[in-house]
Parts: C-alpha cells; sequence; structure tokens
C-alpha cells in the first residue's frame, strides 16, 4: 500500500503531505478544490505524461513522491533486482519535472526511465477515472484478470515449459534453414582451409616451445663462451671465487677459535663455499652440454615461419586458428550431413507444437469455463451498482497459423497461449455488446472495475486501488451499494475513493478533505486529515450541503454507524 503521498509545488498545491492507512481511504471536498489536482500529482508519480504546465508559478520544479510499502511483493522485488536498484519493506517513488518540461524520475533515490517508473506504477497502484492510467481500458490486462479468476496458474506454468521448448526449437531450425546457402556456398572453402590447417598440424602451446627453442639454438655460441669464462671466474682461474673464499672460510674459523662471536661468521663463510661449489657444477655441466645444431636451428625456423603464415590467414593467433579449425570443423560436419539434422530438428520441433497446441487447448478450454462464470458474476455485481440492464461477455479468440501443417500448431501462438481475450459490455437495454476499452464512460468503467475487483478481490495481487468518479451517476440505494463494495474491497486492497456522496463517504477508514485556502494574494490547494468529529461534519455536509444542523450531524452518524 502506499503509506505517504508528498507533493510539491504542483499546480495549485503548494506543499501537501499526507500518511495513508489501510483499508478505505475517502478523499471529499468541494466542486474545484482541487481533487482532481491531487489525482493528477498522483498519476504523473505513476509515469504518466508530464509537461511544465503542471509546475506551480514561481517554482523551478515541481515533485511528487510516494512511499509504498512492497514487502512481499515479488514482482516488485524481481523488477527492482533485475534492474540492479536496492530494494527493501519500504519502495520511494518519486518523480520531478523542471518549469522547462524536463523530467526525472528516482526509485529508491535511483534514477530510472519514465518507463521503468511507469512498469513499477502499474505493479501498484490501479487508477480509475478519467485518467491513463486504467488497466481495465488495456485490452492486454484482460486476459491476466481472467486467468487470475480462473486460478489457471498451474496450467500456464505447463504450457510456459512446452512453449519455451518450442521456441527454441523454432529458433535454432530457423537458423539452420538461414545458414544452407551460406554453408553450401562455403563448403569448398572451408575444406580447402581444413586441408591448409592440417597440412601445417598446428598444436596448443607449441609457439611458445618453438621460440624458447630457438632462443637457445640462436644463442648457442655465446653460451657456451660465457659459461666457459664463468666456469673460470668461479672455480679455475688464479683468483677463482671459490678459493677466496676458502681463504675467507678459514680465517673466520681461526678467529672462532679465539672469540666464539665469530661462530656464526664462520658457518656462513663455509655455506658460501658450499654455494660457489654447486654453481659452478651447474655452470661446467651446462657448458658441456651446449650443441651447435644448424639442422635444428633451420628447422625451428621453418616450423615458425609456417605457423605464422596460418596465424596471418587464420586467426591471429595459434589459438585462434586452432579456433577456427574446430569451428569449420563442426560447419563441415554438419553441411555434410545437413538434410539428416534438419529433419531431426524438424520432427522436433512439430512434436513440440503438438505438446504446446495441447497445453494451450487445455487452457483455452479451461478460460472458456472460467469466462462463463465471470461473465455470470460481473453481471451481478454490475446490477448491485446500479447497472440494471448491463451485459457483460469475455470473448475470446484465436488467430489461425499460417502453414501450421509443419510446425505443428493450429492457432498462432502468444506468451500465455493462443488466446486473445477482451471484455465486451452493453450498459443499456436494447444494445449489443461492444470493446468496454471503446464504449464505456469513465464512470461505468470504475462501477466495471469494481465489480470485477470485487469478484477477483482474494486473487488480485494489486496492491493500491484508487477510484475516481466511481459514484458518477448513482445516488440512494445505489450508492450504498457501491460504497458496500469498496468497503469489502478494501479488506483485501488499499482502496482510496474520490466521492461527493456521503453513503460512501461515511464508510471510510481514514478520510481526507480536499480544500482551498488564500495566503499573500496566492490560492493553494491541501489535503487534511480529518478526526472522527470533523469526519462527521464533512459527512453532514455532504448530506445537507453548507448549512450543517445538529439534525444533520445526528443523521451523519447514524450513517457512519457511529452511537451517540
Amino acid at each position: 500500500m502506499i503509506t505517504s503521498l508528498s507533493i510539491r509545488n504542483y499546480a495549485l498545491i503548494d506543499a501537501l503531505a499526507a500518511d495513508l492507512t489501510g483499508g478505505l481511504v475517502i478523499v471529499t471536498g468541494e466542486t474545484g478544490a482541487g481533487k482532481s489536482i491531487v489525482i493528477g500529482a498522483l498519476g504523473l508519480l505513476l509515469g504518466e505524461r508530464a509537461s511544465a504546465d503542471v509546475v506551480r508559478s514561481g517554482s523551478d520544479r515541481a515533485v511528487v513522491e510516494g512511499v509504498f510499502a512492497v514487502a512481499g511483493n515479488r514482482k516488485i522485488a524481481r523488477l527492482l533486482k533485475e534492474n540492479e536498484i536496492e530494494g527493501g519493506d519500504d519502495l520511494i517513488v518519486r518523480r520531478e519535472v523542471s518549469a522547462r518540461g524536463q523530467s526525472r524520475c528516482f526509485l529508491n533515490d535511483s534514477p530510472v526511465t519514465l518507463a521503468l517508473l511507469k512498469q513499477a506504477g502499474q505493479l501498484l497502484v490501479d487508477l480509475h477515472g478519467q485518467h491513463e492510467h486504467q488497466s481495465l481500458l488495456r485490452t492486454e490486462t484482460h486476459i491476466d484478470m481472467l486467468d487470475e479468476f480462473g486460478g489457471l496458474d498451474a496450467l500456464l506454468e505447463d504450457f510456459a515449459a512446452s512453449y519455451a521448448r518450442y521456441r527454441d526449437l523454432d529458433a535454432r531450425l530457423r537458423e539452420l534453414g538461414a545458414r544452407e546457402e551460406q554453408l553450401r556456398e562455403k563448403l569448398e572453402l572451408y575444406r580447402f582451409q581444413m586441408q591448409e590447417i592440417d597440412a601445417v598440424g598446428p598444436r596448443e602451446g607449441e609457439e611458445e616451445s618453438l621460440e624458447a627453442e630457438l632462443k637457445i639454438l640462436e644463442n648457442a655460441e655465446r653460451l657456451y663462451e660465457e659459461t666457459g669464462r664463468l666456469y673460470e671466474l668461479l672455480y679455475e682461474g688464479e683468483q677463482a671465487v671459490h678459493d677466496q673464499l676458502v681463504l675467507v672460510r678459514n680465517m673466520l674459523q681461526d678467529l672462532a677459535g679465539i672469540d666464539p662471536a665469530f661462530r656464526d661468521a664462520a658457518q656462513e663463510g663455509s655455506g658460501a663455499v658450499a654455494v660457489v661449489s654447486e654453481l659452478a657444477k651447474f655452470v661446467q655441466r651446462y657448458n658441456a652440454g651446449v650443441e651447435f645444431n644448424p639442422e635444428r636451428l633451420e628447422e625451428v625456423r621453418t616450423r615458425l615461419g609456417r605457423l605464422s603464415l596460418l596465424k596471418r590467414k587464420h586467426g591471429g593467433s595459434l589459438e585462434g586458428v586452432l579456433a577456427h579449425r574446430a569451428r569449420i570443423g563442426e560447419e563441415l560436419a554438419l553441411a555434410e550431413n545437413f538434410e539428416s539434422v534438419l529433419r531431426t530438428l524438424a520432427a522436433d520441433r512439430g512434436a513440440a507444437g503438438r505438446d504446446c497446441t495441447l497445453a494451450a487447448q487445455r487452457l483455452s478450454t479451461k478460460r472458456h469455463e472460467t469466462a462463463r462464470r465471470l461473465d455470470r458474476a460481473v453481471v451481478a455485481e454490475l446490477a448491485k451498482l446500479g447497472i440494471q440492464h448491463g451485459r457483460f461477455a469475455t470473448r475470446i479468440t484465436q488467430e489461425p497459423e499460417p502453414g501450421g501443417e509443419g510446425t505443428g500448431l493450429r492457432f498462432r501462438l502468444n506468451e500465455r497461449g493462443y488466446d486473445a481475450v477482451e471484455f465486451h459490455i452493453s450498459t443499456n437495454l436494447g444494445e449489443e455488446e461492444k470493446p468496454l476499452a471503446r464504449v464505456a464512460s469513465g464512470g461505468e468503467v470504475s462501477r466495471v472495475m469494481l465489480a470485477l475487483k470485487t469478484i477477483l478481490a482474494k486473487s488480485d495481487r494489486l496492491p493500491v486501488l484508487v477510484f475516481d468518479e466511481v459514484d458518477t451517476g448513482v445516488s440512494g440505494r445505489i450508492a450504498q451499494a457501491v460504497g458496500k463494495s469498496l468497503k469489502a474491497l478494501s479488506s483485501f486492497h488499499q482502496v482510496v475513493a474520490i466521492t461527493h456522496l456521503p453513503q460512501i463517504a461515511g464508510l471510510a477508514d481514514t478520510h481526507f478533505v480536499v480544500e482551498k485556502s488564500e495566503s499573500g494574494g496566492r490560492t493553494s490547494t491541501g489535503m487534511r486529515l480529518l478526526s472522527l468529529e470533523e469526519r462527521v461534519e464533512e459527512v453532514a455536509k455532504l448530506m445537507s450541503g453548507a448549512e450543517v444542523t445538529s439534525t444533520g450531524r445526528e443523521s451523519a452518524r447514524e450513517l457512519m454507524g457511529l452511537q451517540r
């Protein structure tokens, strides 16, 4: 639910802050007080279009912010995670519009696109009235409402699994078909390249090994001369390091016999003699093993040259050559068995298409059964809400799949099966049913949605419902029925209703009044939370007009169910 709403510098609103509760939240106010401005600001928060006209005169920007309690709302949690936005029990939604018409959107203080803000808004609030944000007027939502009413989640999951397999096989088959001509065109080229690479036979890591060997072979003479000189310096020369260290060690040992302080130094001297002795042996062995092999040198140079040519032609590196070899090997194997692979994939796709069609058929059958129940329930509910001669029909249609024989499909599939669902309605006696989105007035749309939401209350997970003009054209007994429906609906959702009817206002859990005030020569619109006595006064005013009598107050108390 929405727990708080803050509006600053929007139209006639200077600064408005309201803490909202659950249940039925009623908003009343005199005509022209600015109720529509509050609804407009809420619509802005939910992603409706904005212009510089909404910014209060003299201000640089308008800001609308709402805090929503979203603990347990998996759809919101998934949306935030997918877009790398930090989540939590609360979601702060903010929209800013500058005096130049520029708009900025934020979710939990992270900048987001308007499209993402709107997507979040559609998961949080359904706003009904003369506004764009009405799920009932978006035909694509009708199938969701029908499926929720029928509890068709399990059938939808079965279909989704079949559809995912079919789409995967279909994509692979289409890709393979598109590649057939390309493969045939490149078949000879691939064969030539394969032979060229295989004639050299490169091996992984070979180049590094050859380059290391080449460096040694090219420097054999220097290695021989330098190691011979080193051996002489270390061991054989007149002033050999080994001999000098032996003298140092002996002197240290003599000194240690006089003063124990030299014992550690004497040991280190002995160690130095041993190290130099081992170093001299290594250099001698290496010198004896130096090989002068011009034939091998030429072999290595030739081999590296052939590898270098392959690198230039096929990938830029030896790893690239080997990867290219593997790739064209797969392409050649595919080309040589193309027809067989194509037949196997086509057969698999056909089987998957038939499975998909059966899953969609089971879903469609259940939808038709559910639609008849939903139609009857909506008509009965509409009658309670003052649409006595209403007829409601859930139309389910399919679009044939062209060439479906080859794919195993009978009808064109979509993410929810092969059905398209649209609500049709007639609100007057003798009129044929027509698409709801095109024929219903704002007030009728609100009552139809109220009827649907009442029926779907337990299954619908949308947390906040806002009704503007839900009471248009009703009064008396029908107004009471509308109020009772809203009250019942508020057991499952937070319901915000803009109303001028006392029968509805009297049922509020929380009651706000929108009113204008003047200060410093400027007019402002504000929204004020009413105390219990103020609520009685406001309901009485709705019943009898500006002049409220004690009798009117008693009637208001009675309507509100308050005992004296």
